[in-house]
């Protein structure tokens, strides 16, 4: 298979080097040093056991030359969507699927979600609607990543575990294109299982990332410390209580009790979140996806959020100053 993959930190950088391993046909979409290494020294993977792997996909940044692909990856943050949005369509032949990687809730959330929602922008991830406008709904395919990687430098991914990718059509269908996109990613040793109601995917995943990726940002702890310290626990949990809530009213239940959400949380041991990481290298955090769409959403729904709302009005301080001082 014919792949993009827009962006090449964390989570576009696993993922492209794994498909790229796995023997399909991987170009990356990135800038200045990124773009560089990757031509010059390949991508490396350095896996939670100590091993390593180097793919040798290809890097340009010119969209209008790369080509059209079959799947084009978007692995940039969630605030940076807008600005790759109008040229998505360069990269694509009349059956190309769009694989959106973002945390929290995506742009393409209400849809083709039959809802009383249906076809509503997220304003918080997608003022206005223009990168729903950009991509055709019809070209997307619901992904939710669940693995914990680090890009430590241009060209270097450091992959601290997990490699899940759960995806499925915005209807809930199953298609022939999307089981053949699920074998090529379980081909290059991806976990792809394709779901009939990828929305709760995006909450499960979601129910982490409102609570423990503000809360670090703003202490510092890794998944480990929030987990096993008292009150960064007893938080973490009053969070994922009120993110319980408004998802319910969009008709969303969970799979796992909140004790085990967080125990599964637990076992990744000292890794920062990428809120976190983007904290310490005084890059924009990636917030409104992950925590003010929750806020936007359980103002639409009715449901009160105080511990939610207090914490991203701290971390949106916090992002402020912290991109004052860089």
């Amino acid at each position: 298979m014919r792949i993009c993959v827009v962006g090449a930190g964390a989570i576009g950088g696993f993922a492209g080097a794994s498909l790229a391993l796995g023997g399909h046909d991987v170009t990356f979409i990135a800038r200045g040093e990124s773009r560089d290494a990757i031509n010059a020294r390949g991508l490396r993977i350095t896996f939670e056991d100590g091993r390593q792997a180097i793919a040798r996909p290809t890097a340009t940044d010119d969209f209008a030359a790369a080509g059209h692909f079959d799947a084009v990856l978007l692995g940039v943050k969630a605030h940076q969507l807008g600005e790759v949005a109008d040229r998505i369509g360069l990269l694509c032949h009349a059956d190309t699927m769009v694989l959106p990687l973002q945390n929290g809730i995506p742009f393409w959330y209400f849809h083709r979600h039959g809802g009383p929602f249906e076809g509503r922008a997220v304003e918080s991830v997608d003022p206005g609607g223009r990168i729903a406008r950009a991509i055709d709904a019809s070209r997307i395919i619901g992904t939710v990543v669940f693995v914990a990687a680090e890009r430590v430098a241009p060209g270097e991914i450091r992959h601290r575990g997990y490699n899940r990718f759960p995806m499925g059509e915005l209807d809930g269908r199953k298609t022939e294109r999307i089981e053949r996109l699920s074998q090529a990613f379980a081909a290059a040793g991806l976990e792809a299982p394709v779901v009939d109601d990828v929305r709760s995917e995006v909450w499960l995943k979601l129910w982490g990332n409102v609570s423990f990726n503000p809360i670090s940002a703003l202490t510092g702890a890794t998944m480990v410390d929030m987990c096993t310290d008292p009150q960064g626990r007893a938080l973490v949990v009053r969070m994922m209580e009120e993110t319980q809530a408004v998802a319910a009213k969009l008709g969303i239940t969970f799979r796992l009790p909140i004790d085990k959400r967080i125990e599964g949380a637990s076992r990744v041991g000292r890794h920062k979140t990428s809120m976190l990481q983007d904290r310490d290298a005084k890059r924009p955090l990636e917030l409104d996806a992950l925590v003010g769409s929750v806020v936007e959403l359980g103002g639409l729904v009715g449901v009160p959020i105080p511990t939610i709302r207090a914490m991203y009005e701290a971390a949106a301080l916090l992002d402020r100053m912290n991109l004052a001082r860089s």
